[in-house]
């Protein structure tokens, strides 16, 4: 039996090519050569957006707008929703979408120009809905900095959901669009097991890390959700009670709570993370899976894909109410402000002659 490379820091254990490439790839070792092991290396694209804010009409969703500074992610979590937008790039879901990370390094200025409309009408932008604005590569670009420092210019209110400790080094501009009602921010912790939290999330920051930055957050006033996201059965759904707990004890204010959603390639790449990390719990798990996604290994409908429905999906929205009312955990936050926006100057590349 062939085996595929070992891959050191990743959550994928393959890179099969992309569904809209012309040629299927498979990455597997031939037992010709040494076995290689894929290392940590990151593929930087600079990309020029053409637009930076993108608009969804969902009825599950919260918000209409959001931004994503960055196309892939280098936390690499097995599980990721977002794979398979990976593909539209000719890229693979697997290895490539943790790997080969698109930088927009033009999301300020794009921002700027879409916000100095003069036909736009603010409602909260959401960041982090697709891929992690604070992964790291966050730390060279600073992209999401540039970011908040236009919304801060133009007063307008903003969401962000990040597993990422990075996000307290913006704790300055975030204390100033809090003192204006402008901001609000999700931590998502998905076990209290540092060594499952490697595995699922290689390249994130510990479950430690981001309790800290909950805590920083909190302390600076900025209202902060504790997220229990995703809850995978026989995993870690164990421990959502204790994620509520240690939210709560560092100073967050709401939580929520998503169950595991395995759309597209995602059901295949967490399939083989199951397979190599836990082997006896595959059936167990994915049977689970099922039981609250109607029978299938995803339920796409509005209303239910987050949710999901059946017994197991009962229990566990059982117990998230029961241990958020114990311990006062909101799940809706206060609504941000839009009355303080004001569009800001549109930048010109001609100097002024007075």
């Amino acid at each position: 039996m062939l085996e595929t490379p070992k891959l050191r820091g990743r959550g994928a254990a393959s890179n099969e090519s992309g569904r809209f490439e012309p040629h299927k790839r498979e990455m597997f070792a031939d037992g010709w050569e040494p076995e290689p092991e894929e290392g940590f290396e990151t593929r930087e694209h600079i990309e020029r957006a053409k637009s930076i804010i993108t608009r969804n009409v969902s009825p599950d969703i919260g918000f209409d707008r959001s931004i994503n500074p960055y196309r892939g992610c280098e936390h690499g979590c097995s599980y990721c929703f977002a794979r398979p937008t990976h593909a539209y790039l000719g890229h693979s879901a697997g290895i490539d979408f943790e790997r080969d990370i698109y930088v927009k390094v033009n999301a300020a200025e794009l921002l700027r120009a879409e916000l100095a409309n003069p036909r736009y009408k603010p409602k909260p932008i959401a960041i982090g809905t697709n891929t992690d604005p604070y992964q790291p590569l966050e730390r060279k670009y600073k992209i999401m900095r540039s970011v908040l420092k236009v919304l801060l210019e133009a007063k307008h209110p903003v969401t962000i959901v990040t597993k990422s400790a990075l996000i307290v080094r913006d704790l300055d501009i975030l204390t100033k669009l809090n003192k204006l009602g402008l901001v609000s921010v999700g931590i998502s912790v998905t076990s209290m097991d540092h060594r499952l939290s490697r595995f699922m999330e290689p390249r994130a920051s510990t479950p430690s890390r981001r309790l800290e930055a909950i805590k920083l957050l909190s302390e600076s006033g900025i209202p902060t959700r504790i997220m229990a996201a995703p809850m995978i059965p026989a995993v870690n759904d164990h421990e959502l009670e204790r994620i509520l707990d240690a939210g709560k004890a560092q100073g967050a204010t709401t939580a929520s709570m998503i169950l595991l959603r395995l759309p597209g390639e995602v059901r295949d790449i967490f399939r083989e993370w199951l397979l190599k990390t836990y082997p006896d719990k595959v059936k167990h798990v994915m049977n689970l899976v099922r039981d609250y996604r109607g029978g299938r290994d995803n339920d796409p409908r509005f209303g239910s894909r987050f949710t999901g429905e059946g017994p197991y999906a009962v229990l566990m929205q059982q117990r998230f109410e029961k241990a958020a009312a114990r311990l006062g955990l909101e799940e809706d936050a206060m609504p941000l402000r839009t009355d303080l926006f004001a569009h800001p100057q549109k930048e010109t590349a001609q100097l002024s002659l007075f």
